[in-house]
Order: C-alpha cells, then structure tokens, then sequence
C-alpha cells in the first residue's frame, strides 16, 4: 500500500511555494510530487503530496520531515530578480526572527532557488527566489570572512597605490597586460589581484578579458570630488600596521600606535612631512559630511566663524563659500595650516589663519564656533578642557557646531576601536555629548544627521 506525506506551504507573495522535490533530488531520490495552488484572503496556499511508496528511502525523508515540523511552514516567494530584497528577506528571518539557515538550494528544473530558515522554537521558513542564487553561508565561512578582512583591506590599498582606478577612468576596458603596463607590475600577479578586486565589488571584468570600474570602486579615482583614494593609503598603511596591536590596547586601554611608533600619530605625522600630508588629504576625503552645515544653521545674523582644530579648513570653507558676509578664523597646528592655506585660497581676505594650541587658548570674538572631530581624539578630562577653552572665548549666546560620530551604531563601533588602537580617543552617545557640554557651561539644543555616519550637535553659550 502506498502512503503519501502531505504537506502546506503558505506563501507570502506569488503563486509559488515549496517543491519537497528539492530535498530529495539533493539524496538523489527519483519523485513526483503533486501540488495544487488555493488563493486565499491574498496568500496563496500550497498544497503538495509526495507519494511514498513500501520500503522506498522516502519513508525515511517523510518520517524527517514530520519529526521536524516541516510539512506545514510559511514561504516567502520574491517574484522580480534583484538583490535587494532578498537581501532584506534574509535579514528579517536572521536579526528580527532570529532563524538561522536550514538548508536548501538550487533547483534546475524549475529555475529556482529554494533557502530555508528555522527559528528556535522550530518554526520553519522558506526563501524562494528566481534563479541562481548563493546559499546562506554557514558560521564558519561567515567567520572565515570576517577573519580575512585584511585581506580586502590590503587589496584597496594595492589598487589606490597603482593607481588602477585612474587608469581604468582615464581608458575604460583595459585588460590585464595593458594595465601592467601602465602599472609597472607583473601581469600574472595583476590579474589575480583584479580578479580579487572584482569579487570586492571594485571592479568587473568583462568577457574578453577588460575590466571596469565599479560605482563602489569610483572613489578611489584620484579625480573625484571627495575621492578616498588617501583614506585607502592611510587605513592600508600606517594605521593598519598599528592595529595589530589591538590586544595591546584593549588589555591596557593604551593607544597602540604610541607603542608601535615610539609617540602619538599627530607629532609622529608632524616629524614625518609625507604622513602628514597623507592624513590631512584623508580627512579631507570625508569632507563630504560637512555638505549639509551650512543650511542646517542660521548663520544670517553671523559675522565670524572659528574653526577650532579644524585641519585644512574643509567645513570652515564650505559656511564662508556658501555664506559671503562671514569672515573666518582658523586656528590649527602650523604644520597642519600649510595646507589650509591651499585649501583657502580663495578666500584670501576672509579668513586668517592662527597657529597654536586649542588645549590652551581659542580666538575670542566669534558668533559661531566649530569644532569638527575633535573632541573624539581625546578623554573626556580633556575634551572638557578644550570646551573651556571655547566657552572663554565665547559670549553668552554664542554658537557651537560640533561634528562627530555618535554611538550606538555599527560604523561608529567599528570608528570607536579605530579611536582606541589609533588615536587614544573615543566615540561616544549624544548623551554623553551632553553632558560634557553642560559641563563647560553649553546648552544643547540639536543634533542633526550628516552624511558619512556623522552626526551636528548644536550647542549655545549660557
């Protein structure tokens, strides 16, 4: 006598569910599984029977799948090809449900892909997608990827160092010989490298052999606005030489570059012109975030603006460009205001430059003052100085714009370890903003959010 297994699916979008012939084609079992579709109150439900004949494996197969609670589940069935829902689909089942993958994968005869999840109190879900799609990675590869980040990071590096992106923007559709050519390397070795580049997203590689460049590898051009080209040389270089020594810092809550180069990367860049000059392009390639200060503050009452520790000037240029009756003030290191003044250049006459120590002393007399990734350098003790400072020289009433990264979030943990292996400082909450704020005598009234993860606090003096 033949017994059937019979099992429901209810899908969540689409005239689709579950074929159980894709587990068994996996054990290499030959079946026929018969299924009927039922609209109901907009899902469609699923209805499938697997004919399950004496002594045949599959009595094994559905006796699993009853054990496991798997006849009866809910499917998702994405209907357009694309990554970001399935992407998205992937996330709710693993973060909001907390499914890990369960198995599946591709199905030739239909021209599917089959994922599935399982929560834990064994409730089960299906993924199904049109086409061809990568199964969800096991722990050990995801921790394997994680493991061989330097790996990625190393490769950007190389890439900004050779320059492949100006090449690439300059001839689209070089090949490998021709960019070693053009690169000074060996064509072999380039070609792995490219390869490499192109599963990072950087680049693609065409069928004849050329390759192109990626929106996501773009920035490295050295002729974009904003281009990241001196962030990928400065993170690939000295500051990823330093997080090596991440356990040495986390065990002492020590900086470990002071330990790797003997001081702290700001008189270490000082006595090294060509580092120096490396950071200051690198800070200048996030400027991107100072995009939106100017219209989020009202600087029609404005007459001048300090820039406090503000490097080559980038967010202090940006408010005098946009506004033209402001004068400008910079005060910075005199290493550093040598590049300022090239950045500045046109605003000769509108602004001037002062060379010292904002530990120490702030130009008075300013309506608005700006203190942009600062304060993220430095302990608490001493970011509460450096507001002192401010608040002397600031009149009740007056405007403070502070720029930084703000906790919790994912980009700013990764840029607080970044604070406590690299630079000795840290990333911090809004909250705690706050109060070392109002403990230099400032009331918050805003914060707003700028591109690149960084976040405006407004504060007034008084």
């Amino acid at each position: 006598m033949t017994t059937a297994q019979v099992g429901v699916v209810i899908v969540g979008a689409g005239p689709a569910g579950l074929v159980l012939g894709n587990l068994l084609l996996d054990r290499g079992v030959d079946c026929v599984v018969g299924i009927v579709y039922v609209p109901v109150a907009g899902r469609t439900v699923e209805i499938f029977a697997l004919p399950v004949p004496p002594g045949s494996p599959l009595e094994t197969v559905a006796a699993d799948e009853r054990a496991a609670g798997h006849e009866s589940h809910h499917a998702f069935a994405v209907t357009a090809p694309g990554r970001v829902i399935p992407a998205g689909l992937r996330t709710l089942l693993t973060e909001r449900a907390g499914a890990v993958p369960d198995g599946g994968g591709y199905n030739k005869h239909e021209n599917v892909t089959v994922l599935y999840f399982r929560t834990a109190h064994h409730r089960r879900f299906e993924l199904r997608l049109p086409g061809r799609h990568d199964p969800v990675p096991d722990t050990t590869l995801s921790l394997l990827g994680v493991t061989t980040g330097a790996w990625a990071t190393q490769a950007v590096r190389t890439m900004a160092e050779l320059r492949i992106a100006d090449h690439l923007a300059a001839r689209p559709g070089l090949d490998a010989d021709t960019l070693a050519d053009h690169t000074g390397t060996d064509p072999d070795a380039l070609r792995r490298l490219l390869r490499y580049l192109a599963t990072l997203g950087l680049l693609t590689a065409s069928a004849d052999g050329t390759y192109h460049l990626t929106a996501l590898g773009e920035p490295l051009h050295t002729g974009t606005e904003f281009s990241l080209h001196p962030l990928a040389l400065l993170y690939g270089g000295p500051f990823y030489d330093s997080f090596a020594g991440l356990t040495y810092a986390v065990r002492t809550g020590q900086e470990a570059f002071a330990h790797r180069y003997g001081q702290h990367h700001f008189p270490y860049f000082a006595e090294h012109p060509e580092l120096g000059d490396l950071f200051h392009r690198a800070m200048a390639a996030s400027a991107e975030m100072f995009t939106p200060v100017p219209d989020l503050v009202d600087f029609s009452g404005v007459r001048r603006v300090v820039d406090v520790g503000g490097g080559n000037g980038a967010l202090l240029g940006r408010v005098l460009r946009a506004h033209g009756h402001v004068e400008g003030v910079l005060l910075e290191r005199p290493e550093a205001l040598e590049a300022a003044r090239s950045e500045l250049a046109d605003l000769t006459g509108r602004c001037t430059f002062a060379a010292g120590d904002f530990t120490e002393s702030v130009p008075e007399g300013g309506d608005v003052y700006l203190l942009s990734r600062v304060l993220h350098d430095w302990d608490d003790e001493r970011c509460v100085t450096i507001l002192r400072r401010c608040a002397e020289a600031m009149r009740e009433g007056s405007q403070l714009l502070v720029v930084e990264r703000l906790l919790p979030g994912n980009k700013a943990a990764a840029w607080d370890v970044h604070m406590l292996c690299n630079v000795g400082g840290r990333e911090r909450e809004e909250a705690h903003y706050g109060r070392l704020l109002e403990g230099a005598g400032f009331r918050p009234t805003a914060c707003y959010a700028l591109p690149l993860g960084a976040s405006l606090l407004h504060a007034v003096r008084g």
